[in-house]
Order: structure tokens, then C-alpha cells, then sequence
């Protein structure tokens, strides 16, 4: 994901563990920026240990001081289709959730040459990287810390790097003084598009390992539709989101059904990211001015991500999640989608395919967090754009950067 901070008026590249229980009966509980119009950016855009067990890595330490969700009341029913039956759970769960104390983790975008020299500091965030290697086929600490840029910048590996690097300052904020107290605190996390699946591997949806091989084929997918059908993004400083929004149907007007954009990225208000085909995002760029737009800035990014032009992406996502085993998070996770958190792992997997196609409404998840009474936050990862768009909604929301 692609962020512009319009606060310096510069362009800022905006866990894991076994499942503690599980849910068989009723009587079951779940552990829980001065700048010009058409400016280009050179952003690419949009436990104190870990222990090894035969199939993952798995974060140690979960198991103390996290809340107990009761779940004296049924939460589980049956759905059965012609020749199986399957199991449901209530995707309901967390409806009521409380946000106290919230990890936010970055999306693509926030990565940097030199991120990941903070984690060889601390073995537990130094193993990922070495996991990571195994799946990737290539030295991803390397990239991370020496580049090239180029190369680090590219959907196929920014991804995965950031997805380490985030789980790494995880591991990194554990291994300091009151790091591991903070860790059992979290009763609420999300990411930015791509952070959505940290957030998840933090939760305990899925493992490490099997988290990194859907970021890997995800980055790999998403490469794929872009070449497939060529795209663009831009950001929008300096408007609400309705004029944006009248800004992308007054370039709609000029173009094709084939070229024609829609915002894809709530960020915040002035800062929103408009995408698709070329000819779409020049109009938006030729009449943003008459907008009254402060700058558009064209993001260097491989396509016209989270809109129909990613559709390519999405039978290898869907074949993917279906073989992936995700559980239940031990706390909400927020989604991208519809900015609220889901408990069905199968409504986890439809709602993770369908996110490289829908607008991110991280606008409203932010705003329903600080709305619940939000205390504190981390942003764990490279970068601080999420640190940026939480304190132009409330600058008095303490929000604190743990890198790696």
C-alpha cells in the first residue's frame, strides 16, 4: 500500500504460535506535504525465543497474561452441504470488541534499504529471517539491510520483506524490558492491506510460515494482473473524500470503461490514493487542480492495486487460502475490506481474497478504534506512516514506532 504523508508535504514509503484451545463445545474458551501538481514519487506504493516445532515456527510466551474470552454460549453450528458437513463458527464473536491497546502493522510501501539490521540484534527476530529464506529461496535479510532498492521495491519482494520485518519488531519489542507485558496487552490489531496478514500471523490465525507463503504467492499474483492489465495509482493531498470522489467521476467521463479509476485507498482526510487504468489517473491528474486539490502524486507501483484490475489475482489467492489452515484469532483482527473483525475462518479467506480488489478503508478502522477508547498503540514495522495518519485524526493518541 501506498501512502502519501501530507503532513511533511514528502513522500514517506508510507506471530505465531499453536492454537491455545479450541472450539468444540459450549463449554470451550478461546485464548485469546510545498510541492507541485503531478510530483513523482520514487515510493514503491502501495516468546522471548522462538521454538521450532515440525511444520512452523511458533512464537513462545502467548500463553501468559492474554484474556479469556467465555464462550459459555454455543458458538459453534453446523452448515451442511450436499455429501459433508462443516463446521461454522459464529463469525460474531468479536462484535463487542474492546480497542485498549492495538499493534498496527504497515503495508507495502514502508520499506527501506537498511530495515532488518535492528533484528540480527535478537536471535528470536534474527530466526524469522532464516525461516523465511527457506521459503522465499533467497536471502531476504540480505535485500532488506543491502538492496538494491530496485529489487526490495518489487511487489515480489517488498512484500514478504515487510511481512518479516513487521513480525521481527515483534520479536524485537518482546526482548526488551516490559516488551513481553505490552505484547500480552494487545486486545486488538490490524495492518495496512498487506499488514493485514502480519496482523493475523500475530494473532494466531495461521503460522509464520504458512503467513509468508501466502504473502509470497500474493506479491507474485498481484505482479501477474498488473502485467496483465496495465495500471496506475495516484495519490490525493488536500481533498475530502467527496471531492475525490467527484474528481474520479469527472475523469470517468473522458475515458473508457476499461481506463476508468475509483479511490482505492481511505487513508485519512486530504490523503486518499485513486487507482486505476493509465489514462484514468492522467485525467484525474490533468483536473485535480481545478479541484482544488493541494498535489496529485503518481506512485511507483507495478498497477492499479485493490480495484477490479487485481481480478486476475484472486482464483490463485482463493486456491491458496483454501488449503491454508487458518483458526480462529486469539483477538479481533481488523479487516481491510469492511473495517471489522471476523471470527469464521472460512469468511477469513473469502474476506482476504476479496481485499486486492476493494478500496481499503483504513480511514474508518482507525477512526472505530479511537472511537472504542483506543489507550495505545504501536505501529510495529519499517516506516512510520501509520504513526502519521493516526495523529492527523487525533494528535493526542499515543502511538509508538517499534522497528526493525
Amino acid at each position: 500500500m501506498h501512502v502519501f504523508s501530507p503532513q511533511s508535504l514528502i513522500i514517506k514509503p508510507v506471530s505465531t504460535f499453536n492454537r491455545l484451545s479450541t472450539m468444540a463445545s459450549s463449554s470451550s474458551s478461546l485464548i485469546l506535504p510545498s510541492a507541485s501538481l503531478n510530483h513523482q514519487s520514487s515510493v514503491n506504493p502501495h516468546d522471548s525465543f522462538l521454538f521450532k516445532s515440525s511444520s512452523s515456527v511458533c512464537f513462545k510466551g502467548l500463553k501468559h497474561g492474554f484474556r479469556r474470552l467465555n464462550l459459555d454460549k454455543p458458538r459453534v453450528s453446523m452448515n451442511v452441504s450436499v455429501g459433508s458437513a462443516a463446521t461454522v463458527i459464529d463469525d460474531t464473536l468479536f462484535a463487542d470488541y474492546k480497542a485498549t491497546t492495538a499493534f498496527l502493522f504497515p503495508g507495502q510501501g514502508a520499506q527501506a534499504v537498511g530495515m532488518g539490521q535492528e533484528a540480527l540484534k535478537v536471535p528470536a527476530a534474527a530466526e524469522l529471517y532464516n525461516k523465511a529464506n527457506e521459503i522465499l529461496g533467497f536471502d531476504i535479510l540480505d535485500v532488506c539491510i543491502n538492496g538494491p532498492k530496485e529489487k526490495l521495491d518489487s511487489t515480489v519482494s517488498s512484500q514478504p520483506a515487510i511481512y518479516v520485518t513487521s513480525l521481527a519488531a515483534v520479536e524485537i519489542l518482546r526482548a526488551r524490558d516490559g516488551g513481553q507485558q505490552i505484547i500480552d496487552s494487545v486486545d486488538v490489531t490490524c495492518g495496512l492491506s498487506l499488514g493485514e496478514y502480519t496482523a493475523l500471523a500475530f494473532a494466531g490465525a495461521f503460522s509464520f510460515e504458512d503467513g509468508l507463503k501466502l504473502v509470497k504467492l500474493r506479491g507474485q499474483a498481484m505482479q501477474e494482473a498488473a502485467d496483465a492489465a496495465k495500471g496506475a495509482m495516484a495519490s490525493i493531498i488536500g481533498l475530502d473524500s467527496d471531492k475525490v470522489q467527484q474528481l474520479c467521476d469527472a475523469a470517468n467521463e473522458e475515458v473508457e470503461e476499461a481506463e476508468k479509476v475509483q479511490i482505492a485507498n481511505f487513508l485519512c482526510n486530504g490523503n486518499y490514493a485513486v487507482s486505476g487504468g493509465v489514462k484514468g489517473i492522467e485525467a484525474v491528474e490533468a483536473k485535480a487542480k481545478s479541484f482544488k486539490a493541494r498535489m496529485t502524486v503518481r506512485l511507483a507501483v507495478a498497477g492499479a492495486f485493490h480495484t477490479r484490475f487485481m481480478n486476475p489475482a484472486l482464483a490463485q489467492l482463493e486456491s491458496a487460502l483454501s488449503a491454508t489452515q487458518i483458526k480462529t484469532p486469539r483477538i479481533p483482527v481488523i479487516s481491510n475490506v469492511d473495517a471489522q473483525p471476523h471470527s469464521d475462518p472460512e469468511t477469513i479467506k473469502k474476506i482476504l481474497a476479496r481485499q486486492v480488489t476493494s478500496p481499503v478503508q483504513w480511514e474508518t478502522t482507525v477512526k472505530t478504534l479511537l472511537s472504542k477508547g483506543l489507550v495505545k498503540s504501536y505501529e510495529l514495522g519499517p516506516g512510520k506512516v501509520i504513526a502519521g495518519i493516526v495523529k492527523r485524526m487525533d494528535k493526542t493518541s499515543p502511538i509508538e514506532n517499534i522497528s526493525a
